[in-house]
């Protein structure tokens, strides 16, 4: 039997995975500020995380983190639709991270991932459509939907490539039968 040795200890490798997500997070949301691909971050969490409690606490912290981003260095305004804009993302993350996880335990391998990635994205763009229009906010008209729409699908892709990428790099140092690509491990 062949063991793959690597350079992070097994006992590291969730603490790091967590901490390089909610890292990713900060610095794409400096890059992208409200535009921060958060259905991304829910499809990942919803493949790479061993439980749907990990999967949510990790969707979680990195909205936390956006918003966090938001309000101390982006100036965001703390008037009371900012503050239900903010609350809202974060429950449409959660219901997306819900939704990439329902998808991929469908689907194995690289096209399961791919569907629970569109799974996310989908709802995700669908409720905030949703509370935009509930909001009268642009968000919620068809033209700022169609417009803004095919940025946002890139930014999240983009996003949800590298982290994926990112996570297997992790992943190659473990040992061939353990080796998991993206595929939630919970149901």
């Amino acid at each position: 039997m062949t063991l793959t040795h690597s350079l992070v200890p097994l006992s590291l490798r969730r603490p790091l995975w967590i901490s390089a997500c909610v890292a990713a997070a900060v610095a794409l949301s400096f890059a992208f500020n409200c535009a921060a691909p958060l259905a991304a971050f829910a499809a990942i969490a919803a493949l790479t995380m061993n439980s749907r409690r990990e999967a949510l606490a990790l969707t979680a912290a990195i909205w936390f983190a956006n918003q966090a981003v938001g309000f101390l260095f982006l100036n965001y305004p703390t008037g009371g639709s900012t503050l239900a804009w903010g609350g809202a993302m974060g429950v449409i993350a959660l219901i997306s991270c819900e939704a990439a996880a329902l998808v991929g335990r469908r689907v194995d391998g690289l096209a399961g991932a791919a569907a629970a990635f569109l799974a996310a994205f989908v709802v995700y763009k669908a409720l905030i459509f949703g509370f935009g229009a509930a909001m009268g906010s642009s968000a919620g008209h068809v033209d700022s939907l169609l417009t803004t729409l095919p940025r946002i699908f890139l930014i999240n892709a983009c996003a949800f490539a590298a982290l994926g990428a990112l996570h297997a790099l992790g992943a190659a140092g473990r040992r061939a039968p353990e080796t998991r690509t993206l595929a939630p491990r919970h149901i």
